[in-house]
C-alpha cells in the first residue's frame, strides 16, 4: 500500500528504484529486490499486465511510473474533475479517483474495514474446524506432487519464459522418477496468476505436496529460488536457491532441475508423509 500511495504521489511521473526505496522503506536496509517483488506483487492484485499496462508501467534502467490517471472529484455521487492525464487515456483505462477528504484516510478506512472482515472470518474457521478434522494423505497420494508455475520476479518481469521453461523443465524431471505421481503442465499452468490456497491445490490436483518457486535476475547472473510445501499441514519442508549465469538458459534449466530433483529424492517425506517435516 505503502508503494501504490508514492507511486499516486507521483503519477504519470517515473519514479526511480532509489525513490522507492527511500520513501516506502524508510529505515529499513533493503535490496532493489524488494521493489521488484512489491511491484509485482501490486501488479497481481491489481489484474495489470506488465506488457500492456493500465496500471504500472516499467522505464527500464529507470524506475516505474503510475499510469492510471489519479484525479479529484467534488464528492463521492459526483463525476470526477477532468484532469491533463485523464483526458490523454482511453475511456476503458482505469482511473485512481482521490474522493473529497484525504486519498490516504480513505485507503485507511478501507483497510480497516478489510482486516475486520478477514478477523471475522479467521475467528469464525478457528472455531468451527478442529485440527483433527484435516483429512489424512492416502497412501496413493503419498508419493505425489505438483509443480506450480515459477513466479517472474524480474525486474519489468522480462523472465516469464525462463519460469516457464523452468516450471515444465521440473515436471518434465519429476515425472520420470518411479511410483511419483505428477500432474502434467496443463494441470499446473491453470492455476498461474491465481490466488488460491495450496491446500485447495492440492485438493483439486490429488497431490500431497506442492512445489514452487520464483526467479530473479541481478546482472548477468539468475537465481532461481524453489521450496516444497506439505499439502496437508501446509508446512514447508524444504527449500534451495540456486545462483547460476545466465548465458545459456536451457542449460541453466536442465541443470537447476536436475538439482532439485536430485534433492527431493532424498528427503523422506517425499516417500512417506507420515514422516515428521524436515527443514533445510
Amino acid at each position: 500500500m505503502r508503494l501504490l500511495l508514492c507511486l499516486a504521489d507521483h503519477a504519470g511521473e517515473v519514479v526511480s528504484i532509489d525513490d522507492l526505496l527511500d520513501h516506502v522503506w524508510t529505515g529499513v536496509s533493503v535490496t532493489p529486490d524488494s521493489v521488484y517483488q512489491a511491484v509485482a506483487s501490486l501488479r497481481r492484485l491489481l489484474g495489470d499486465d506488465p506488457r500492456r499496462p493500465a496500471y504500472i508501467a516499467t522505464a527500464p534502467r529507470l524506475g516505474y511510473k503510475l499510469v492510471a490517471a489519479v484525479s479529484p472529484c467534488v464528492n463521492l455521487g459526483s463525476a470526477p474533475m477532468q484532469h491533463p492525464l485523464l483526458e490523454s487515456l482511453p475511456p476503458s483505462a482505469p482511473v485512481l479517483q482521490r474522493h473529497g477528504v484525504n486519498f490516504r484516510h480513505v485507503i485507511a478506512a478501507m483497510l480497516l474495514i478489510l482486516l475486520g472482515l478477514v478477523t471475522g472470518i479467521l475467528l469464525v474457521r478457528s472455531k468451527s474446524i478442529h485440527p483433527a478434522a484435516v483429512p489424512a494423505v492416502s497412501p496413493q497420494q503419498q508419493k505425489s506432487i505438483a509443480v506450480l508455475p515459477f513466479l517472474d520476479l524480474t525486474e519489468g518481469m522480462k523472465e516469464e519464459e525462463f519460469a516457464d521453461g523452468m516450471t515444465e523443465e521440473l515436471i518434465d524431471r519429476l515425472s520420470k522418477i518411479s511410483d511419483l505421481r505428477v500432474p502434467p503442465p496443463t494441470s499446473s499452468f491453470f492455476y498461474k496468476g491465481k490466488q488460491v490456497p495450496v491446500s485447495e491445490i492440492a485438493k483439486a490436483l490429488g497431490v500431497a505436496y506442492v512445489l514452487d518457486g520464483s526467479v530473479r535476475k541481478s546482472g548477468s547472473r539468475l537465481r532461481v529460488a524453489a521450496r516444497l510445501v506439505r499439502a496437508d499441514n501446509g508446512f514447508v519442508i524444504w527449500t534451495e536457491a540456486y545462483d547460476r549465469p545466465s548465458g545459456d538458459i536451457l542449460m541453466v534449466q536442465d541443470d537447476i532441475a536436475g538439482q532439485v530433483t536430485k534433492a527431493l529424492t532424498g528427503l523422506r517425506p517425499i516417500q512417506n508423509s507420515s514422516e515428521a517435516p524436515i527443514s533445510r
